[in-house]
């Protein structure tokens, strides 16, 4: 005979389900009497349409699809600017459309969170999308995107990147994040990613890796970027600057290929040629705790927040072990969110590298414990969390700046890994080539975080944050675009919104 069955029924999973929310209920009475913030995650509404009428839903239509149009182009100035001075090397006998004009067409094109050439034609080209598009940007025409592709393939697709940072430049100037700075530093989080990967070789720059396949192994050719975003304690990530890892940068003689470190002095490089005067601390994961990273930083007048793994540096550890018995003021504990927080710091940490240990850092680290609880997920049983962080840092730790530096600063390298999982999982098809030619590629991709990065703005913007938040930040960018693909627009209301007077609020 079976044993009978420990699966639970249908009453032992609701009456779990209640257990749950009261058990939930109840930790969150203690945590504010505890003085704690209670973490509530923001969810959509779930209701029926608040609209009475197609009157409403139509006035409500225009005004965000208006709205951010306005935003778009109240970025236009600085990214025409820029475009136009792109060289053209189109025969101009035979040329139909105007780079500048091509290239906001493929901003737009990520703007709208188009998935591919082919849908770009069938979807941007319908009567309906163009007239409506032409009441904002009158002189428009929308080309086949092969044109923009065959564009893409033979300009110099490093200035579609130095428009971005040069409309990020102008926002800078005109301080717009300024409520967002910390100690008045700009945060740059700086992440590698793969974009795409392929069984094939398929142009000479891509890199290449053993891959193993049953017994045997095979070449696969993959793209990796190294990308660096602006991230602000509110979680707004900016678009800022990508670098691309190329075989032919590396040793090809050796087979010693580019990588992420090699990458990263690159970006560097352009990073302070491009804001020599701005305040920057740079976040980094712990694949970049050594000593050559922090000399460029330091060479760059840039602070710095670096993981430090458990295996990492393991000098600079046993410092840590010693001095913390002679520095042993150096603690502190506080409630951040939900959760109760002790940091250990230990400061003027001597680390050697280079040949026979030459070259010298002085560092300081920490480490935050950390411990919260939550209902388990499988019982109405409260579980106490715990979690360790460590960093080191180019700036000694006090009880005034540790929870700045650790809370405000360098958890948030965690948003660029999010804004990546935006562009590779939410819209904007990060992980599609959009053409197998490496110019056009890279020139796709820069389009693509200039998209993404006017669609931060709009989703951070003081008068679209209402429908942001009702719809969500995917569900409002289809909400805009539905209404550019339908008879939604009166002509004589947009002109008049659009010749109101404009500035750009972030909230």
């Amino acid at each position: 005979m079976s044993n009978k069955s420990q699966r639970p029924g249908n009453e032992d999973i609701k009456e779990l389900k209640s257990e749950r929310i009261k058990a939930g209920k109840a930790l969150r009475e203690k945590q504010k009497a505890e003085g704690l913030d209670v973490v509530v995650k923001a969810i959509l509404p779930n209701r029926k349409s608040g609209y009475e009428n197609v009157e409403e839903e139509q006035d409500v239509r225009q005004a965000a699809a208006t709205d951010q149009m306005r935003i778009i182009q109240s970025q236009l100035p600085a990214l025409l600017k820029r475009l136009s001075k792109m060289k053209d090397p189109r025969n101009p006998k035979k040329l139909k459309y105007k780079l500048d004009a091509l290239l906001i067409y493929g901003v737009l094109m990520f703007v709208f969170q188009i998935s591919s050439r082919r849908q770009a034609n069938k979807e941007m080209t319908r009567p309906q999308f163009v007239e409506n598009l032409k009441l904002f940007f009158p002189e428009i025409d929308i080309p086949h995107n092969d044109t923009l592709k065959r564009l893409l393939s033979v300009i110099e697709v490093d200035e579609i990147e130095t428009a971005l940072m040069k409309a990020v430049h102008k926002l800078i100037k005109n301080k717009k994040f300024s409520r967002y700075l910390v100690d008045k530093q700009y945060i740059v989080a700086i992440d590698g990613t793969q974009k795409f990967k392929r069984d094939t070789i398929w142009a000479e720059e891509c890199s290449e890796r053993e891959v193993k396949d049953g017994d045997s192994t095979r070449p696969q050719f993959h793209v990796n970027v190294l990308e660096a975003n602006l991230v602000f304690p509110n979680g707004m990530s900016i678009p800022l600057m990508s670098e691309f890892s190329d075989y032919t940068n590396g040793d090809t003689e050796t087979k010693k290929q580019d990588c992420e470190q090699k990458a990263f002095g690159r970006l560097a490089k352009r990073l302070k040629k491009t804001y020599p005067r701005l305040s920057i601390m740079v976040i980094l994961d712990g694949l970049y705790s050594n000593g050559p990273v922090m000399e460029v930083c330091r060479k760059n007048r840039w602070d710095f927040m670096i993981v430090l793994q458990d295996k990492s540096l393991s000098s600079v550890w046993e410092e840590f072990e010693g001095l913390k018995k002679l520095q042993t003021d150096n603690h502190c504990s506080m409630n951040w969110g939900n959760r109760h927080q002790n940091f250990e710091w230990v400061n003027h940490i001597e680390y050697t590298y280079g040949p026979n240990g030459r070259k010298k850092q002085i560092i300081h680290m920490v480490i935050c414990r950390e411990t919260w609880q939550e209902v388990a997920k499988n019982s109405s049983e409260i579980e106490t969390k715990t979690s360790r962080h460590v960093w080191i840092s180019h700036k000694p730790f006090s009880k005034d700046n540790v929870h700045k530096r650790c809370n405000l600063c360098a958890r948030h390298r965690w948003d660029i890994e999010s804004g990546i999982l935006v562009e590779k999982r939410q819209g904007y098809h990060y992980e599609h080539a959009f053409s197998y030619n490496w110019n056009a590629m890279r020139g796709y991709h820069y389009l693509m975080r200039l998209g993404h990065f006017i669609n931060v703005l709009a989703v951070y913007s003081e008068c679209l944050i209402d429908i942001v938040r009702e719809f969500g930040v995917r569900g409002f960018i289809r909400f805009f675009r539905e209404t550019l693909v339908a008879p939604w627009l009166n002509a004589p209301w947009v002109k008049e919104r659009l010749e109101a007077n404009f500035q750009l609020r972030l909230i």
